[in-house]
């Protein structure tokens, strides 16, 4: 009874996340297409995560987070902010210059940078099926590209810096939520307060003034006003929606899961939105999703090896987390996810 209620729970939850992500994802295309400031839009959704979430963890007892001295909080905190800003706003660009269903197939590519990025940078290496798991999503993506019928370069290089970005943030985002044992929303609202307060003088000089003075502003379009405030509280609700979806389920569920909600999103774009595509156009975006599918079964694969290993890599990990509270069986009551629930597998961070 317990398991079918957990089971109907998390088919909710992503039903919910598919909604709000493919929504948020249109509205952001109709926003940019009628008001062109992907920083403003970008720093809206900042403002929402950083006005919403604090009342809304307080009421669910979200547990606070274990203090950090400066020095980590330089190292990691910072730059992770500074990333997730940058991330979210050349994802804007990339919708604002390319159909949305074409900028979601390039964010496909994720699992290559997270395997380049985790070679280059944690020398992790990967199993021979991994690598070839990445080339129906190059192939994919290659053919939605030559096929794309409003391809723009620009466009195609602010959705290759995102998702870059969010696998550069998925990788240190995990060595944090490891170390630190901080609850995953609370690093999700120290993120997006930061990048709001870091990025208010740049916003300040490059939009402000051009923003105050467009028409839509100037003259109060409640359309224009009603669909920002709509995507900020969209963005922030679809990121409570996937965290929790990822704490309650395996990480290859959740990654097929999020695998799922972007065929979800393309096929709403294309239906809403009503961009042109050809049929090859749609087996590239089908070809990239299938290789997402692949390179999560092959790492699902590769995990599970690993947790064969002797009992000692636990006490490994335990020596990562100096701060946390232990149970009488060693267990660090700090951390919602295990261990395995932390690798590079799935996706932390929203795109």
């Amino acid at each position: 009874m317990v398991q079918k209620r957990n089971t109907f729970l998390i088919l909710i939850l992503c039903i919910l996340w598919y909604i709000c992500s493919s929504t948020n994802n249109v509205i952001g295309k109709l926003v940019l297409s009628e008001f062109p400031y992907p920083m403003t839009v970008t720093m809206v959704q900042l403002l929402s995560i950083t006005v919403y979430s604090g009342p809304f963890f307080n009421l669910f007892n979200i547990r606070k987070y274990s203090d950090m001295n400066w020095r980590y909080y330089f190292t990691f905190i910072v730059p992770l902010a500074f990333g997730k800003f940058l991330s979210s706003v050349t994802s804007h660009f990339s919708i604002w210059k390319v159909p949305v269903s074409y900028a979601h197939t390039v964010k496909a590519t994720m699992p290559l940078f997270t395997v380049v990025l985790s070679r280059v940078i944690m020398k992790e290496k990967q199993t021979t099926t991994i690598y070839f798991s990445l080339l129906p999503i190059i192939a994919g993506v290659l053919i939605a590209t030559l096929t794309e019928i409003s391809f723009d370069m620009i466009g195609l290089i602010s959705a290759l810096i995102s998702t870059c970005g969010f696998s550069l943030q998925n990788i240190f985002s995990k060595k944090v939520l490891k170390e630190t044992g901080i609850h995953h929303l609370r690093l999700l609202h120290i993120l997006g307060r930061l990048a709001l307060f870091l990025f208010i003088p740049l916003w300040i000089y490059y939009d402000m003034f051009s923003v105050l003075s467009h028409t839509a502003i100037a003259n109060l379009d409640y359309r224009v006003i009603s669909l920002l405030f709509a995507d900020g509280v969209l963005n922030w609700l679809q990121n409570i929606l996937a965290f929790s979806v990822l704490s309650l389920v395996t990480p290859l569920t959740y990654a097929v899961a999020s695998a799922s909600k972007r065929i979800f999103v393309i096929a709403i774009s294309l239906f809403v939105l009503g961009n042109p595509v050809t049929w090859m156009n749609i087996v590239g975006m089908l070809t990239a999703i299938i290789g997402v599918l692949c390179y999560n079964r092959a790492k699902y694969f590769q995990r599970s090896q690993k947790t064969s290993l002797p009992s000692y890599v636990n006490d490994q990990y335990q020596k990562l987390i100096p701060n946390g509270t232990h149970n009488q069986n060693g267990i660090n009551q700090n951390l919602l996810f295990k261990p395995s629930n932390l690798s590079s597998g799935s996706s932390m961070l929203v795109m």
